[in-house]
This record gives C-alpha cells, structure tokens and sequence, in this order.
C-alpha cells in the first residue's frame, strides 16, 4: 500500500528514491516491486532511461486502486496505528471481522497460522481496533468484534479489498508482501 499511494503520489519514481522516502531495504523493495508488477499494478517505465523520468510508475489498475491505498494510510497514520495496520495478517483480520467471530472462524476465514493470528488479533486489541470477549457458561468462549474505530477502518479496508476482487476479475491479486 505505501509502494502504491507513493508512487501516485508522485507519478512514479526511480528504486533508490523510492527505497529512501520509504524507509525500505534494498530487498523488501524489490520483492514488492516484482509482486506489484506480477499483480499489474506497478509497471517498469518504457520510457526510463533519462534521469528526469521515473523507473517505476502505476498501470491503469494501480491508479484505481491507489487512491483507496492512500486513504487507508492518512486514516492509519491519524489515528497512529499504521505500523499495526500494515502488518501481514492485520488487513485480512480486519476484513473477516464483519460480524463477531470465534477465534476458529477468523482462523478458517484468514487462513493465518495459529501463532500468526494470535498476534495479529493481539495487536488489534492492544490497539482498540478489536475487541476480545470472553463468555462465561461452560465451557467458556472468546469471540472478537470491531470496535468503532475498527469499523472505520474495515470500510476502507473492504473497498481496497473489492477493488483489488475486481481487478483480478474476480480472481486473486497476489498481495503477500505489499
């Protein structure tokens, strides 16, 4: 996402400017980068060659969904949640919490491991996106819900999400790095 709104922001950009705005290594640049262009959202400039002109600039369906990329960062980074936010398993958690839900069917809806989920789901709390409930009665349960502020977000969330179900024509866009 951060790949994304930066590069509309500023029309494209060369690697190591890119690297440097974004505070990214070397590495998870470019294996972004190559999962972005696989996706068609990110294509290497035809036109690169000049200093003046960018390497990397957004396809037709990375300038759609770019815009939904940069206000999910404004929002995250208002409410200073954005390192959160931008954790692997944060987005799709947030996306599956459309109801409440047990920690077997966020597991089952997300697809992450149990450990992987548990820390998302962790940090989520810690951070007021979600809230954790336990049940009493026997045996006891735990479910999870969004709160306000994570229905907020989750509206964001949901429409990058559609916009990406589109893009693929109902396929997915591999996504796992950026």
């Amino acid at each position: 996402m951060p790949i994304l709104a930066d590069l509309a922001d500023a029309g494209g950009s060369r690697f190591v400017p890119l690297a440097n705005r974004l505070g990214l290594s070397r590495d998870a640049l470019r294996q972004t980068l190559d999962a972005l262009i696989e996706s068609g959202l990110v294509m290497r400039n035809p036109g690169y060659g000049h200093p003046s002109r960018p390497e990397y600039v957004l396809t037709a369906s990375g300038r759609r969904i770019a815009p939904i990329c940069a206000k999910v960062l404004e929002s995250s980074r208002r409410h200073d949640i954005e390192d959160v936010v931008l954790k692997k398993w944060s987005m799709p958690v947030l996306a599956a919490l459309d109801k409440e839900a047990r920690y077997g069917e966020l597991r089952g809806a997300v697809g992450a491991t149990p450990r992987a989920l548990t820390l998302a789901l962790k940090e989520l709390v810690a951070e007021g996106l979600v809230e954790r409930l336990v049940h009493t009665g026997f045996p006891p349960s735990t479910t999870y819900r969004l709160t306000p502020k994570g229905r907020g977000l989750r509206r964001q969330v949901a429409r990058l999400a559609a916009g990406l179900h589109e893009l693929s024509g109902g396929g997915r866009i591999r996504t796992s790095v950026g």
